[in-house]
């Protein structure tokens, strides 16, 4: 059509759209859904210095958004000005390098009401009555007197009524709901003073009340909440400051995590954000704890001068852009490596929780989230205390000395471990004394207030994998040449790709060369590996090759060649241990900061306290 009007030499007229036509298409960039609505209407309440907000959606907000607030309110002149583009208090230098509220734009109010039947109903502090103005598909009609005791409430109904194309591509009522309670829990965990409620009418969805206390006490406590007490009872501070920007918040421990990055939460001054950033970031700090295709749970707020962030990037204001990006990822990345570095071996809490609900009849369902037995109000381990937190600490070795330094792992016995010997010294230890193995994978030793099963394997794949970048880090890991060079027989393209990579391997402590076609000779391996199977080391090396490509460097994915190199050195499952044995085990896992999991994110360990064993069998 356009083509044929060009080609029919009808020249075009430019004339000004009508105002409510400008609004509607501006609709379209901040009203997406009904969640984004229900953003600003939030925001606004937040802004007004609300300390409670109350929102009702039916239908998921496609016939009705109420949010009501007791915020400052807005007089009837204030309340014209209030609907109208370009419209805000927000600004008041016109300074939009210095915003220190989460609206500024003028849009929002504007913008829904050209899609819908708005109705804002206000009394300021000190008025002596409350004042109503509606706007209908952008027809805005005069104020009005009305009732309400304080602050605002603001209703939107049939929204998207104007813009029919736009209501066509809503989703169910389910999935819009969803979307809106997760925009109202990110708005609730940045404002953790401020009590929200959600209801569809005729059910509560949330009900977060107002804290007080310390801000990181009250942060956690909103957490939470909203996280669920998992990530409130595994979670590590996080607070850091570098040059005038400060990083403060939680982050949960490597084997707290989830099948996607969707609870990983970043704010920017108060403001919620979607960063590409911060995913970098947590992945590059969290890279030797966490399997590639695992995430762990954490909400980190980020104050910095408002110079140094442009917030007006996207009229949904859920985009920034910093000025110094590398600082910003070097914070985060540097705090939560000294996070994960204080945690020592202490592992998730609620692996001990889901352990004790295995036992249960019923546990598997309580776990999985389709069924809440009675009981699941009994009292779980909590984090351990500042004190106990210390005691771990006390047995932290300094890192040089683990350099080289390994298990005797001679001739074992060939009978199973069943009953070591009573060492009362040795169950003041953090992980106890070792008392038995079982089915030569699982270590169970006794503490002085319960026990603690250790996998084996995965355990000393932590130790192998924490030493072989302490070497790494004093000028490389000691080789140890073999008696006999092994050949091992891979197609050519792998052969390529480790003969390519040969200097950086030997600085890892294998030491290999190409062996005719088709084949590499491995003269040397890496003396931490012990004995091994060096053809399927060589194998799953290449195919880590394969995966790597040649664009970085093997030093910058540790998690990828040591880890295997780790996993190949290792204690493996069946290896049945003396008893002496397994206490170095246990001992050196106290002295190895991050042993408390695997370097694919799973524990290595669950502690099971008495007073929980107890309830098991009914003795509390």
């Amino acid at each position: 059509m356009t083509a044929e009007r060009a080609h029919s030499g009808v020249r075009p007229v430019v004339r000004r759209l009508p105002e409510t036509l400008v609004n509607r298409i501006a609709a379209g960039e901040v009203v997406e859904r009904p969640a984004s609505a229900l953003k600003e209407l939030v925001e606004n309440s937040l802004d007004a210095g609300a300390r409670r907000v109350d929102v009702v959606l039916r239908d998921g907000g496609r016939t009705l958004i109420q949010v009501s607030d007791d915020g400052h309110g807005l007089d009837p002149d204030t309340l014209s000005l209030a609907v109208e583009r370009h419209a805000t208090s927000k600004l008041p230098d016109d300074d939009l390098t210095h915003i220190s509220t989460l609206g500024f734009r003028g849009e929002a109010l504007p913008s829904i009401g050209a899609v819908s039947r708005l109705s804002i109903t206000s009394r300021a502090a000190g008025a002596p009555a409350a004042w109503r103005i509606r706007v209908e598909g952008g027809a805005v009609g005069a104020p009005e007197p009305a009732a309400l005791t304080a602050g605002t409430r603001v209703e939107i109904r049939d929204l998207f009524y104007a813009t029919p194309a736009r209501l066509k591509f809503l989703k169910i009522p389910r999935t819009e709901q969803s979307h809106a309670l997760e925009i109202l829990q990110r708005l609730a965990m940045a404002a953790p003073t401020v009590g929200f409620t959600l209801s569809d009418g005729t059910r509560t969805l949330l009900n977060l009340e107002a804290a007080q206390g310390d801000l990181f006490e009250v942060r956690l406590a909103r957490l939470g909440a909203v996280l669920g007490r998992d990530f409130a009872a595994d979670a590590l501070p996080i607070d850091a400051e570098r040059q005038g920007y400060r990083l403060t918040g939680y982050a949960g421990l490597p084997t707290l995590h989830r099948r996607t990055s969707a609870h990983q939460y970043l704010f920017v001054n108060g403001r919620p954000v979607r960063d590409r950033l911060l995913l970098g970031a947590v992945r590059g700090a969290y890279m030797d704890f966490v399997a590639s295709d695992r995430h762990p749970m954490l909400a980190l707020f980020l104050e910095l001068p408002a110079e140094e962030v442009d917030v007006n990037v996207h009229p949904a204001k859920t985009e920034v852009r910093f000025r110094d990006a590398g600082l910003v990822r070097g914070l985060i990345v540097g705090a939560l490596k000294h996070a994960l570095a204080e945690a020592g071996h202490r592992a998730s809490a609620s692996v001990g929780a889901a352990t004790l609900g295995a036992f249960r009849p019923d546990g598997l369902r309580a776990h999985t989230g389709h069924a809440a037995p009675a009981w699941n109000t009994a009292r779980w381990t909590p984090p351990p205390s500042e004190g106990l937190a210390e005691a771990q600490a006390a047995w932290q070795a300094p890192s040089t000395d683990r350099v080289g330094h390994t298990l005797d792992f001679g001739a074992a016995p060939a009978a199973r471990v069943e009953n070591a010997p009573a060492d009362p010294v040795a169950e003041r230890h953090p992980l106890g004394a070792a008392r038995a193995q079982v089915h030569g994978t699982y270590i169970v030793a006794q503490t002085e207030d319960g026990l603690v099963i250790v996998d084996q394997h995965a355990a000393h794949e932590r130790l192998v994998y924490e030493r072989m970048k302490d070497a790494l880090a004093v000028g490389g890991v000691k080789s140890q040449a073999l008696l006999l060079p092994e050949v091992v027989e891979l197609e050519e393209a792998a052969v390529d790709r480790l003969v390519q990579r040969a200097d950086e391997f030997a600085e890892l402590g294998l030491v290999l060369e190409a062996f005719g076609q088709g084949a590499v000779v491995v003269r040397e391996v890496p003396a931490l590996l012990g004995k091994t199977d060096t053809a399927a080391l060589i194998r799953d090396l290449a195919d880590d090759l394969a995966e790597v490509g040649d664009a970085h460097a093997l030093k910058d994915r540790l998690a990828d060649v040591c880890g295997t190199m780790a996993c190949h050195g290792s204690v493996r499952a069946g290896r049945r241990l003396s008893g002496d044995e397994m206490n170095a085990l246990l001992r050196q896992m106290e002295a190895t900061p991050h042993s408390g999991q695997c370097n694919h994110g799973r524990p290595t360990y669950v502690e099971l306290k008495l007073t929980d064993i107890e309830r098991l069998f009914g003795r509390r």
